[in-house]
C-alpha cells in the first residue's frame, strides 16, 4: 500500500455506515440514469437526419453472410461453408442472404436495405486490435489517430452522439458531446436515500451537478421501464442476447424529437474459428441475433416516423479468408461485407466491384480481395446524410483521404 494512502485512511476513517453510504451513492447514480429517455443538451432537432452505426467485433465473415451463390468459383472455393442448412435468400444472380437475416431480407425487397460487398479498411493484417482501432479511428495505420471519425463529424455538424454502452467506444471519442446508456441490473434507489445523497453531494458541485443531472433523466423519461441487463450481458459490452434490447432503446432514443443526431451499438461473437457450418453455431446464431436487433431498431424508428430519417451502417474489422480451415471454421481475413438500411438508403441491390474467388484472384491467394474502401461508405453516408462538407470529411474526419471519393447510397 501506498504510505501517502494509509495517511489519508488514517485522517478520514470510513465506519461500515459510510462505506454503505458510498456503495448506494454509485449504485443510485447508475440506476438513476439508466432510464430510456435522454434530454441532449446540443440534441439534433426535430426532423433532423439521423445515423446508427453498428459495429461486429470480431471479424465478420462477409461471404457467410451474403454469399456469392452465383460466382463459379463459390462452391469449389468454400467447400464446406458453402452448404447452408436453408436455402440462402436470394438477392440477385450473384448474391443471396444467409437464411438466418430474414428480416433484413425483407428490407433489401423493400428497398431500404442495400449490401456492400467486397469492402474493407486500408488496413490489410490481421490483428483484431489494429483492425478495430483503424476502423473506428478513420485512419490508414493503427495508432495514428486518437480519436474516432464520428465524434469528429459530430462536431463538424454540431450534434450529438450516443453509445449503447458502458463506456464511449473510440469512434465517438473527440471534443463531441456524447452520453452512454446500458442496461440496468439495480433496483430503483428509495427516496430517503437519493434525499440522504442530496444532503452529502450538497457541497461539492460536480457530484450534485451529476446526481441532478440523473434524477431529470428518470423524471423526463415516458416509460417507466424495468429492463435487466438481458443474459450474458457484460461491463465490456453487449453479447448476443443483448442487442435487440440495445436496439429496441436506440430507437427510443433516436425518435425523440430533440434526441441524439447518431448512435453506435455493437455486437461481439463474430471471431468464428471453428463450427461455423453449424446450424445452430456462433456465425447462424450471431446473424439471428443481428437480423432481430435490425427489425427491433427499424419497427421502434418506424413508428415514430423516423425511419425515413435514417441510415443504419453495419461493418465490421474485416472479413475472413474464403476457405474453410481445420474445425470448419474461418480465420482472419481482409475483405468483408458492410450493410446499409434505413428509409433514407437507396437499397434492393448489391454494391459491388465483383473481385472473383478464384484463388488467383484472392488478396494474398487467401481472402476475399477489397475493390472498395469502406471510407467511401462512410464518406457517402455522412456527406449525404449529415450534410458535412467533402473538406472536412477529407481533411478532418478521415484525414487524408481526399483520393477516397464517397460512394452514392442514399435516396436523392
Amino acid at each position: 500500500m501506498n504510505p501517502n494512502d494509509r495517511q489519508r485512511n488514517d485522517r478520514f476513517p470510513q465506519s461500515p455506515a459510510r462505506r454503505r453510504l458510498f456503495t448506494a451513492a454509485a449504485a443510485v447514480t447508475g440506476s438513476l440514469a439508466a432510464w430510456p429517455t435522454l434530454t441532449l443538451a446540443g440534441a439534433a432537432g426535430p426532423g433532423t437526419n439521423r445515423l446508427v452505426l453498428v459495429i461486429l467485433r470480431g471479424g465478420l465473415d462477409g461471404l457467410g453472410a451474403a454469399p456469392a451463390i452465383g460466382d463459379p468459383d463459390f462452391a469449389a472455393a468454400r467447400g464446406p461453408l458453402g452448404q447452408f442448412a436453408a436455402p440462402p435468400l436470394r438477392v440477385d444472380p450473384t448474391f443471396a442472404l444467409h437464411p438466418s437475416l430474414v428480416e433484413l431480407h425483407a428490407m433489401v425487397g423493400q428497398r431500404e436495405a442495400a449490401i456492400v460487398h467486397a469492402v474493407g479498411l486500408p488496413y490489410r493484417e490481421r490483428s483484431h486490435f489494429d483492425a478495430q482501432q483503424v476502423l473506428e479511428s478513420g485512419g490508414t495505420r493503427p495508432y495514428e489517430l486518437s480519436t474516432g471519425w464520428l465524434g469528429r463529424a459530430l462536431v463538424a455538424s454540431g450534434s450529438k452522439g450516443l453509445a449503447l454502452n458502458t463506456t464511449v467506444p473510440l469512434v465517438l471519442r473527440g471534443r463531441a458531446d456524447v452520453d452512454t446508456w446500458a442496461p440496468s441490473v439495480l433496483p430503483d434507489p428509495s427516496a430517503d436515500l437519493v434525499a440522504r445523497l442530496e444532503r452529502m453531494y450538497a457541497g461539492d458541485p460536480a457530484l450534485a451537478t451529476a446526481l441532478e443531472r440523473a434524477r431529470q433523466l428518470r423524471a423526463d423519461s415516458p416509460m417507466a421501464t424495468q429492463d435487466a441487463a438481458p443474459a450474458g450481458m457484460a461491463a465490456s459490452g453487449p453479447r448476443p442476447g443483448a442487442f435487440v434490447t440495445l436496439s429496441r432503446r436506440a430507437a427510443e432514443f433516436l425518435a425523440q424529437a430533440n434526441g441524439p443526431q447518431a448512435a453506435v451499438l455493437e455486437i461481439g461473437g463474430w471471431d468464428t474459428h471453428a463450427n461455423q457450418t453449424n446450424p445452430n453455431g456462433p456465425l447462424a446464431a450471431g446473424l439471428r441475433q443481428l437480423d432481430l436487433g435490425l427489425a427491433a431498431l427499424r419497427a421502434g424508428l418506424a413508428a415514430d416516423g423516423a425511419w425515413q430519417r435514417t441510415a443504419v451502417v453495419v461493418v465490421s474489422e474485416f472479413g475472413r479468408e474464403v476457405a474453410v480451415n481445420g474445425t470448419l471454421g474461418t480465420d482472419h481475413g481482409t475483405g468483408g461485407v458492410a450493410f446499409l438500411l434505413g428509409g433514407a438508403v437507396q437499397g434492393g441491390r448489391v454494391v459491388a466491384d465483383w473481385p472473383g474467388l478464384a484463388k488467383g484472384q484472392r488478396y494474398e491467394g487467401r481472402d476475399l480481395r477489397i475493390t472498395t474502401d469502406l471510407r467511401a461508405v462512410l464518406k457517402g453516408v455522412l456527406g449525404d446524410h449529415l450534410k458535412i462538407a467533402s473538406r472536412s470529411l477529407d481533411a478532418e474526419v478521415f484525414p487524408d483521404s481526399a483520393k477516397v471519393r464517397p460512394l452514392q447510397l442514399l435516396r436523392g
